[in-house]
């Protein structure tokens, strides 16, 4: 096998799918709607997302991956099926061969659930693909060289960090600050200092529109409506980026030091070698403005994002099998 039909980013926050002969075709939240007075599955990713706001409390969401685990392996499942069905459409001559690469966090009994719920799916052959080795390749990096290269992958659920040569990660850490811890922060600096209570969506709006990782020359705000933590009746107030800033602080200040932590710990001759090439950062949490001055700071060493941070990981993951096979013939 030197090729792969579907590679699949299963992550915690969102459901990323890349074919060989489309690129990226699916970008949906990891999240299923379930009503518990039939004991099924009724809605799949956005339509999930949208379903639960506006539907009977029979109906709830359910996200089958959190902080980097399964927390619910038969809708797991369900979700990875329903996915990859839709991304072979209703002409499927032949069984797929698929690439998928699951958080870090999840245990080797957990990976190899994962591996059998694919092949249930209708694989022909499966590959589990590192999640910072697909984001690196997925950023565009020839990792068959002997030469360092530092991926900074923060996803929904973890940041997984990792200096990676040859084609395998040297050495590595995963945080559970990440891109829902971002948003998590944000809801509770608005209760505590506002009293107002807003949900996940309204909080990764503020975060995509205002939020930063390092102070901005100038302050930005914003309306933020909401209910009132004291009265329960609606409520309006206005957000600041230095507030955001001030909210992600310890979230944010924990992926920078854990990428100096890396860089302590890297041989001399990789750490110069990411000295030249710089950090690369990838993940949907990468688009948080400011994070790539906030490392830069910690480290003196160039960072930058990769383009299409959130689709690396599913493209380096299809793309995997036939690297590793360009990488196997170069040993001969």
């Amino acid at each position: 096998m030197a090729f792969t039909d579907i590679g699949i980013d299963l992550g915690s926050s969102n459901i990323v799918v890349w074919t060989a002969a489309k690129g990226v075709i699916i970008r949906e939240p990891s999240m299923v709607a379930y009503d518990k007075q039939s004991d099924k599955v009724v809605a799949y990713g956005e339509e999930a997302r949208q379903m639960v706001a506006r539907t009977p409390g029979n109906v709830v969401a359910i996200r089958p991956l959190k902080a980097g685990t399964i927390s619910d392996y038969s809708v797991t499942e369900k979700m990875l099926r329903h996915f990859i069905q839709l991304a072979l459409g209703r002409r499927a001559f032949r069984k797929p061969y698929i690439s998928v690469c699951i958080p870090s966090g999840v245990t080797e009994v957990e990976r190899r659930a994962v591996e059998e719920a694919t092949y249930q799916s209708g694989a022909r052959d499966v590959t589990m693909v590192e999640e910072t080795v697909a984001a690196a390749i997925g950023a565009g990096i020839d990792i068959t060289k002997p030469v360092g290269n530092l991926i900074v992958d923060i996803g929904g659920g973890t940041t997984d960090i990792a200096v990676i040569s040859i084609g395998a990660p040297v050495l590595g850490t995963s945080l559970k600050a990440a891109g829902g811890t971002f948003n998590e922060m944000i809801t509770r600096y608005i209760r505590r200092h506002h009293s107002l209570f807003v949900d996940e969506s309204t909080a990764e709006d503020i975060k995509i529109r205002i939020g930063t990782a390092y102070k901005r020359p100038l302050a930005d705000s914003m309306q933020v409506g909401g209910r009132n933590v004291l009265t329960g009746l609606p409520k309006t107030v206005s957000i600041s980026s230095e507030e955001v800033r001030e909210a992600l602080k310890d979230s944010v200040g924990e992926i920078a030091d854990a990428v100096h932590g890396i860089l302590e710990k890297t041989p001399p001759e990789l750490a110069a070698d990411i000295a030249d090439r710089g950090i690369v950062l990838t993940g949907g949490g990468a688009l948080l403005d400011g994070l790539t001055e906030l490392i830069e700071a910690k480290t003196n060493i160039n960072t930058m994002v990769a383009e299409n941070p959130g689709d690396c990981v599913a493209i380096g993951t299809g793309r995997y099998v036939e690297l590793m096979d360009t990488l196997g013939r170069m040993e001969y």
